[in-house]
């Protein structure tokens, strides 16, 4: 048995565009409705995960946030669930979990034995999946009023079936400042780079890769390079029961140039807004556009478009219910390589005393 453990003396390390992309699919039924605009508003469990130092900003005492979603017609889910509390009045701390995964995937390499015969049998099925756990901490600033700051440590499962397994760490760090009716937000994602290694079962897959002339798989590690979220978010107050809140986020990337806004290979801008009305702070409608590309069609033309999302809450007592709907492309038929998906997300949170 062949099995290659990964050492930082000898592992290929590598920083891919999208290193650990699934932890920017985002969650909450609130915040994906909103085109992922959170880094400046996140007040409830969810703030874990888009911005720590919103965890000071809790109604109750104990919250809890669960999240489920399937991506590209079910085919891949997205599960979440958080719990945050305040330690005391300058003070608070959340535990996330995430996992993006696909299931049941076929495995095929003997189904045909050595007689020709195909043995249906003999088929197995595996699960390709990321996990990630986030420890969330929160403190409220003794030097200047109403800023809060946060921070998370990171730890990061991915696995392949019997085949490849990946461990990562990182830290992400976050303020929020409020000032009268505006919020602002700034999240520093992966501020020491995050390091994932992977490790391969070398005798699980030496038989496919020879047939095929493949190279064996080497144990690689992948730095993810940080991404920074400003954020910016203001209240309106119309009537004693409407209000609204309108806020923008944008993402600065610095691993290369990617297909959004404002490029470039040093860094990249997305800018993404989101808007939620509310009544008597009970019933609530959300949109959002985010997720800009820019695509090329068949005859050698380009389209630019990005990705609207839509959403709407109730809230009862410490029950939350939120819905959202969000098009995960929206390429035209004549678009290479364009289809269009819809993902519903559905979340729901209780927060008690």
């Amino acid at each position: 048995m062949f099995l290659l453990s990964w050492s930082a003396a000898n592992a290929q390390v590598a920083t891919p565009k999208y290193s650990n992309e699934f932890l920017n699919i985002g969650v909450g039924g609130r915040a994906l409705g909103m085109g992922n605009v959170q880094a400046g508003i996140a007040s409830d469990a969810t703030a874990g995960y888009w911005n720590p130092a919103g965890l000071l900003r809790l109604e109750h005492k104990y919250n809890v946030t669960l999240m489920h979603s399937e991506l590209f017609a079910g085919i891949a889910k997205n599960d979440y669930g958080s719990f945050a509390m305040p330690l005391d009045s300058s003070s608070a701390l959340g535990i996330s979990l995430i996992r993006v995964g696909v299931d049941d995937i076929a495995d095929t390499r003997r189904l045909q034995n050595e007689y020709g015969y195909i043995q249906y049998d003999s088929i197995r099925f595996f699960s390709v999946a990321d996990y990630a756990l986030l420890l969330s901490y929160a403190r409220r600033s003794n030097l200047i009023e109403g800023l809060q700051l946060g921070a998370n440590v990171k730890i990061i499962y991915r696995n392949v079936g019997d085949f490849a397994d990946a461990y990562g760490f990182g830290i992400d760090a976050g303020a929020q400042l409020q000032r009268g009716s505006w919020q602002f937000g700034l999240m520093a994602k992966d501020i020491t780079t995050t390091f994932t290694a992977w490790t391969h079962n070398v005798e699980a897959l030496e038989e496919a890769y020879l047939q095929t002339g493949n190279d064996l798989p080497e144990s690689t590690a992948e730095l993810t390079l940080p991404r920074l979220v400003l954020g910016v978010g203001k209240s309106f107050q119309f009537t004693d029961k409407l209000s609204a809140i309108l806020a923008t986020d944008i993402d600065l990337t610095f691993d290369g140039r990617r297909n959004v806004l404002f490029e470039s290979e040093v860094v990249s801008v997305d800018p993404h807004v989101g808007l939620e009305l509310a009544y008597n702070n009970a019933v609530f409608v959300r949109g959002g556009l985010n997720n800009y590309q820019q695509t090329t069609n068949f005859d050698g033309s380009t389209t630019k478009r990005m990705q609207p999302n839509f959403g709407v809450g109730i809230k009862t007592g410490g029950l939350t219910l939120d819905l959202a709907m969000s098009r995960i492309s929206n390429s035209e038929s004549n678009t290479i390589g364009g289809s269009n998906t819809s993902s519903v997300i559905v979340s729901i949170g209780y927060a008690f005393d």
